[in-house]
């Protein structure tokens, strides 16, 4: 989707985008873009049960609408100063990318920046490049794991991403958590995150 840049309404890193497709209705998308980029950029999983995806991996021809843009998204600018822990599983890598990449022009307004994803396997790592290149020539740390390793060659950390904090915030000063998931993992990281030690006003979702 890329109209005349005059014309692309602004968003809060970590939004989400209410998208209509054709006739085939409404869906939500998280933005997976940074704020002020030429193009929005989405991170679709196909689901073959949902129509909508199944039209947009089958290139049919439908006009897409950009119908609202809901969500508070992450308002960075208020933590200077701070550690950042990007928590995502899955597609809730989105809103996290968005905010990862808005904040890279302004790198030296926070301090370490931690990136914990996790995947059902090792093909569901998205931004492969992007992560383990671009961020890491910025100082972004990067940890991966997955939860179905099945036959892969995969010889790293197994299990679900919030196993992956206690690893990571004893390491961290001043942090702040930014948390993007299914509602089960989110609440199970905020929980994991609060015995860590986390203030719940340092815990921020993006819906």
């Amino acid at each position: 989707m890329s109209p005349q840049r005059a014309e692309l309404p602004n968003f809060i890193a970590g939004q989400v985008a209410v998208l209509e497709i054709g006739d085939f209705g409404e869906s939500y998308f998280a933005f997976a873009s940074a704020p002020g980029e030429s193009e929005f950029e989405f991170l679709v999983k196909h689901k073959p049960a949902f129509e909508i995806t199944t039209a947009l991996f089958e290139n049919r021809a439908a006009p897409i609408a950009l119908n609202n843009i809901v969500g508070k998204g992450f308002p960075i600018a208020d933590y200077k100063g701070h550690d950042l822990v990007f928590v995502a599983m899955g597609t809730g890598l989105a809103p996290l990318r968005s905010t990862l990449r808005h904040l890279l022009s302004r790198r030296d307004d926070f301090g370490r920046l931690f990136v914990l994803f996790g995947a059902r396997t090792v093909e569901d790592f998205y931004y492969q490049n992007e992560m383990t290149i671009d961020w890491r020539k910025h100082g972004v740390e990067l940890r991966q794991v997955i939860s179905q390793p099945g036959d892969s060659d995969w010889d790293g950390p197994t299990g679900y991403v919030q196993s992956l904090l206690d690893h990571v915030v004893p390491e961290m000063n001043n942090p702040l958590a930014l948390v993007c998931g299914s509602l089960e993992m989110q609440e199970q990281t905020k929980k994991r995150l609060g015995e860590l030690g986390f203030a719940p006003e340092k815990i921020l979702t993006n819906y």
